[in-house]
């Protein structure tokens, strides 16, 4: 049976990725503070990052 790419996905899905040399990490306390939403702008357009009840980060246009 092939591999199936979508069951890799979802076991890995906790694991952190690899950094490489140069990649640059930023926690969520450094961007947060003690907020639970900020807002990033790119290329003149602005994206609402959110920490959800659960946790997670949410990026919304």
């Amino acid at each position: 049976m092939p591999d199936d790419p979508t069951s890799r996905a979802a076991s890995n899905e906790d694991e952190a990725p690899e950094s490489r040399a140069g990649d640059r990490v930023v926690r969520t306390e450094e961007l947060f503070g003690d907020l639970r939403e900020i807002w990033i702008e790119h290329d003149g357009e602005r994206y609402r990052l959110r920490i959800t009840r659960r946790n997670k980060l949410i990026l919304q246009k």
